[in-house]
């Protein structure tokens, strides 16, 4: 089985957030102490950070958190794995691929005939490449083979 999913899933599902949001956190809680001290920065720093958080967190939950763990390739089937669960799903029965690299990360969604445990729409990430606004030649093979596999 030949992995279709990048690698650096983990870390912009699990180590990003952490720092992201820890920025943040770091942001409101040198502000508090400031303020604690009698030095304090006029409202607008205490709710700033806490605006763009929740803004961020809406982003994240949207563009990141859905993402499944990892995508393999079986031949006439993915093999998708998420949270320690393990998927098949048929190249016949994806209806679509939506394949955007106009975004950070670049995402593919496949859209199921009939929505299973994860849903009906799978969103993962594709092997990253460092040419700008390329498709990704695997992504591309499997657009391909999901069309003759819907043709027979």
């Amino acid at each position: 089985m030949q992995r279709i999913s990048s690698r650096m899933t983990f870390f912009y599902k699990r180590v990003f957030p952490f720092f992201f949001f820890g920025v943040f956190l770091l942001a409101f809680a040198a502000n508090f102490i400031g303020s604690a001290v009698g030095k304090g920065p006029p409202l607008l720093f205490f709710i700033m950070p806490l605006i763009v958080a929740v803004f961020a967190f809406f982003l994240l939950k949207a563009l990141i958190f859905d993402l499944v763990d990892e995508v393999l390739d079986d031949g006439d089937a993915l093999v998708i794995r998420n949270g320690g669960d393990e998927y098949r799903v048929n190249l016949a029965d994806i209806k679509n691929v939506s394949y955007s690299v106009m975004i950070s990360p670049p995402r593919v969604v496949l859209s199921l005939r009939s929505s299973g445990p994860l849903g009906a729409k799978v969103a993962f990430m594709p092997p990253i490449r460092f040419i700008p606004f390329a498709t990704s030649p695997v992504i591309d093979a499997l657009i391909e083979r999901i069309d003759m596999q819907r043709r027979h």
